[in-house]
């Protein structure tokens, strides 16, 4: 007897997922994830030196040599940062018109995650995981939640 759940069949097909734990993968990604992150900070109109702790702590010959050079194999961790970072980019300019969207992560907000913060510095402050909270929140509030 088999006692294995089987799912009723549908149209819905996961997304095969990308395997950053794969130099080639990480290869094909790194220069277009680095042209976006700069694109995005100019937009944010970010200070270098969030820039910089926003990728992870970069040290400052090392970010400028990569904004000035992209050509090169990020980490898993550096490319996950940047993916929260465009889903978060997107999420907002799918929400907000463009100029409140590139203003939204200056500002103060009431949120009980931010606590008055301004969700840049929420997530300065902590890192990766408050990448993922604000990327899962706007894309809560874009599903309508």
């Amino acid at each position: 007897m088999n006692l294995a759940y089987a799912y009723p069949k549908s149209r819905f097909e996961p997304a095969v997922l990308v395997d950053l734990n794969s130099r080639v993968e990480r290869e094909r990604l790194s220069r277009s994830a680095l042209t976006g992150f700069f694109k995005l900070a100019a937009s944010w109109q970010v200070r270098d030196d969030d820039a910089r702790e926003l990728l992870g702590g970069l040290s400052s010959s090392s970010y400028y040599e990569w904004k000035k050079n992209p050509e090169r194999v990020l980490e898993v961790d550096r490319i996950t940062r940047i993916s929260y970072l465009l889903g978060i980019y997107k999420a907002l300019h799918i929400l907000y018109g463009d100029k409140l969207a590139d203003e939204w992560v200056h500002l103060p907000n009431t949120n009980p995650v931010f606590a008055g913060r301004s969700p840049l510095a929420y997530m300065l402050g902590g890192g990766l995981l408050a990448m993922q909270n604000v990327r899962r929140l706007l894309d809560a509030r874009r599903g309508g939640l």
